[in-house]
């Protein structure tokens, strides 16, 4: 197994992907993008724009029609497995990604599936709790966390798997404005490869450099955030605001 180290080589390529949901209604037509190493980029788009499908797309959560290479593998049966050990995935509900009695289970989980000796998963438990600021949480049952915390500790599961792509879907939902700014400082420090799916432009400005806009399955944008941002007609039509 390789990773990329040249930041001009995409992380992420994503060829004439379409999906359907099972009721017949179209969510992705015929999407294509490529994202480089280090690159942050935020996916915007209305509800229903097909954001969530997309992500859920790039670990082979869903199977995709169309082409997802992932660092140069594309994702299909046989490669499921290593694509995901390399594309992380936070989901909207943080209680979707907690469900042990502790927090060190919570995050001691992937690498435990992963077959590390016991001190390499207890090395990776502290550095990913250290990286999101729950140092001392390791016992604490996620019942007990606030939603920011909460939110914190399911991102940290992902980076004990220490996955070089995170994909976060919706990351400041529900967030009050002090866990929102503590979320912005940590996703801004992360190295990684990011895709962020949100609603929330200010985090997205502040993240992000780059944004691609869906709007009913399709890219109707993708731009630096910087140009987009000051263009409130378009902002407007997109749906954005």
């Amino acid at each position: 197994m390789f990773f990329y180290t040249n930041n001009l080589i995409p992380d992420i390529i994503v060829l004439h992907l379409s999906y359907t949901y099972p009721q017949g209604a179209l969510a992705l037509d015929d999407v294509s993008f490529e994202i480089l190493r280090g690159e942050k980029v935020a996916l915007l788009g209305p509800n229903g724009a097909g954001k969530s499908t997309l992500l859920l797309h790039l670990n082979g959560v869903i199977p995709s029609e169309g082409k997802v290479i992932i660092q140069g593998i594309k994702l299909t049966k046989q490669t499921v497995s290593e694509v995901r050990a390399r594309v992380g995935m936070v989901f909207q509900e943080a209680d979707d990604q907690l469900f042990s009695t502790t927090i060190f289970d919570d995050v001691a989980y992937g690498p435990r599936y992963m077959g590390l000796p016991k001190e390499e998963v207890q090395l990776r438990v502290r550095e990913a709790l250290d990286e999101v600021g729950l140092v001392g949480f390791e016992k604490r049952h996620p019942y007990h966390l606030s939603v920011g915390e909460k939110r914190r500790a399911a991102l940290a599961t992902v980076l004990s798997m220490r996955s070089p792509i995170l994909v976060i879907d919706e990351p400041s939902a529900g967030l009050d404005p002090r866990g929102r700014r503590e979320l912005i400082e940590l996703l801004q420090s992360l190295p990684q490869t990011l895709v962020l799916a949100t609603h929330d432009l200010e985090l997205a400005k502040q993240v992000s450099s780059r944004a691609i806009v869906l709007n009913h399955g399709k890219i109707v944008s993708d731009e630096a955030c910087s140009v987009l941002f000051n263009d409130h007609q378009r902002l407007v039509q997109f749906g954005l605001v």
